[in-house]
This record gives C-alpha cells, sequence and structure tokens, in this order.
C-alpha cells in the first residue's frame, strides 16, 4: 500500500495584506469567505487538514469523492478553501460554522444534507510523487487544471489575469470578502506569509484572540454579552484591542457561556489593564480560542471600531494572531 503522506503536515502558504497590483506579472483570485483546507489523497484514501495542521476530515465527508476524482493521478495534495454558500448563494463564514466544528461522522452526512460544502482548489502541492512547492504559480495552476475535472462539491478556484480593479469593484458591489493576487513566478512558502502573494480586503476583518468577556445587560452571572479581544505584539504578549457585542445569535452565545465555564481563569490574560465596561463586570478566559471579526477601523489608539462577530475559527492557531492592518 502507497502511504507516503502517513504523518504529514502541509502549513499553507499566506498572503499578506497588501495595495492592488494590476500588471501582466499578477494574477487575482476571489478571496474565498471559508476554511483553508489542504487535502491528501493517496492509497489510504483523503485526509483533510486545517490551516493549523488538525485533521478534519470527518467534518466534511462529500469530499470523499475526490479519491475516486483523482485516482488516475497518484498521491495528490492540494491546497484550497472550503466554503459553503449562504441563504443568498454568496459563501458564508456563518452557514460553515454549522460544519467545521462536527466530529461524528454520522452527524457530519446529516449537515452535509443541510449545508453542503465545495472544496475550491488553487493549488497542487505535490503530484506524481514529486512536491511542487519549488514551482513557479504558472506551472502549479497547469498541473492543478490538468488534474482537477469539476465535480459535485470541488472545483478550481476561478482565475483573473487582468482587470483587477474591475474586479475589487465587482466584489465591493457584492460584499465579498475580498481578493487575493498572487504573483505568477512565485514558489510555494509552506506555513509562510509572503508579499508575493497579496490580500485586498474592501471591509476590514481580521482574527483576533479571545481572552475573557463581559456579562450581559439581563445582570445573570454566566450571561455573555460580549467577548474580549486582543492580538500578540512583536514580543509575545497579548493586547487588547476592544470587544464585540453583536453579530451573535442565541445558539453561538449559548456555546460561549458553555466554554467561559470550561477555560475560565481568574487573571486577565493581557498585557496591561483592560478599561472596564460601564454596568458589566470582566470575566477572563484561556487565551485559546479565535474569532473572526468585521470591523469599521482601527483608532488612533489601536483599538476596533463598529466591530462584528463572525464566528469561531477552530483553524487558526491563537499564537499567531496579530494584527493585520
Amino acid at each position: 500500500m502507497n502511504r507516503p503522506f502517513a504523518g504529514r503536515t502541509v502549513l499553507p502558504m499566506k498572503a499578506v495584506p497588501g495595495e492592488l497590483v494590476d500588471t501582466d506579472q499578477w494574477v487575482h483570485e476571489l478571496k474565498w469567505d471559508g476554511m483553508r483546507g489542504v487535502v491528501f489523497i493517496d492509497d489510504e484514501g483523503i485526509r483533510v487538514q486545517s490551516a493549523n495542521g488538525n485533521d478534519a476530515t470527518s467534518s466534511f465527508p462529500e469530499l470523499d469523492g475526490l479519491v475516486d476524482a483523482l485516482a488516475a493521478f497518484g498521491p495528490i495534495i492540494l491546497d484550497g478553501e472550503i466554503v459553503a454558500a449562504g441563504d443568498d448563494g454568496r459563501p458564508s463564514f456563518h452557514h460553515l460554522q454549522r460544519r467545521m466544528h462536527v466530529s461524528d461522522p454520522a452527524e457530519a452526512i446529516r449537515r452535509a444534507a443541510q449545508v453542503p460544502v465545495t472544496f475550491v482548489a488553487f493549488d497542487v502541492l505535490h503530484l506524481g510523487g514529486h512536491d511542487t512547492f519549488g514551482l513557479p504559480w504558472d506551472d502549479r495552476r497547469a498541473l492543478l487544471e490538468q488534474v482537477l475535472e469539476p465535480g459535485s462539491s470541488w472545483r478550481c478556484a476561478d482565475v483573473h489575469r487582468d482587470g483587477a480593479a474591475s474586479l475589487l469593484e465587482a466584489v465591493i458591489e457584492r460584499e465579498l470578502e475580498g481578493i487575493v493576487s498572487k504573483q505568477r513566478s512565485s514558489t510555494y512558502h509552506q506555513g509562510k506569509r509572503s508579499p508575493v502573494w497579496r490580500k485586498i480586503k474592501p471591509r476590514l476583518r481580521q482574527e483576533f484572540v479571545v481572552g475573557g468577556w463581559a456579562t450581559g445587560r439581563d445582570g445573570r452571572t454566566g450571561s455573555v454579552g460580549s467577548l474580549i479581544l486582543g492580538v500578540h505584539d512583536d514580543d509575545g504578549t497579548l493586547r487588547h484591542v476592544g470587544s464585540v457585542g453583536s453579530g451573535f445569535d442565541g445558539e453561538t452565545l449559548n456555546a460561549w457561556e458553555l466554554r467561559a465555564l470550561a477555560d475560565a481563569r481568574s487573571t486577565s490574560p493581557f498585557n496591561g489593564p483592560v478599561p472596564p465596561s460601564p454596568g458589566r463586570q470582566h470575566r477572563w478566559l484561556e487565551p485559546i480560542h479565535v474569532v473572526e471579526v468585521a470591523f469599521g477601523e482601527w483608532t488612533d489608539d489601536g483599538h476596533l471600531r463598529h466591530p462584528s462577530h463572525l464566528g469561531l475559527r477552530v483553524d487558526k492557531d491563537p499564537r499567531e494572531v496579530v494584527r493585520e492592518t
């Protein structure tokens, strides 16, 4: 049995925030509002790995069909985004939340029927017994198009080779997450952020570490009213950047109240004081949870303005969360 990927982890390459570039040396893809997934296929079957190296295979049973679809090409590793559509047809991280945390196979199959996902592949990292990290993007893309035909739950990401400004206008009009621009000559840097891949977001949004919570206005001791957020500075300490109290539904708040019980700590994990919240009490959490938040802007003193909670990121390492913009 051929198992070249047994125990292997590939941490995906990441883009850095940057300005829009529109030359023939760059290509552009939509920035999908989903979960990064590295897919390993060999004689053992399929394994889906999240961005932080965790096994997410059982959460997405509809991707099992990739094994037969790619059987002719031998062992292969693909990089892409796992995406769920919202009620309006646009990619929805909120809907994907119902799929990301499921480990029971039977429950995953049930939820797949309710909230199906699509694996949008944008890179091939191993093919024909060889890693492809050292090949330029142009060559890797050509290989990807040769091996991956559209299927019931997978397809190649669309590539725009010109018209970056028009693409960004369309993204803004449709309220999509943004675009990723990639240098055509770029090689693949495992686990690194590189300026040869740039992300451009019309809305500010990024991940934050949850270091605590403030009680709700209803006065219940265990009622979560908002989450207290932070980012890591260059010295590795956690700096407070504000709180988020909007964008939650009842199910999400109930889940946070359970985490508040399981992961409580007696002292603040933040470096420096956290301003009090009038009429509320602060409670502290181990800084192990990451959330994605959309917001209007950064204030001059480094805090979030008009933040809105988008969802829990189990695929992100809290130690890597820093200010991106």
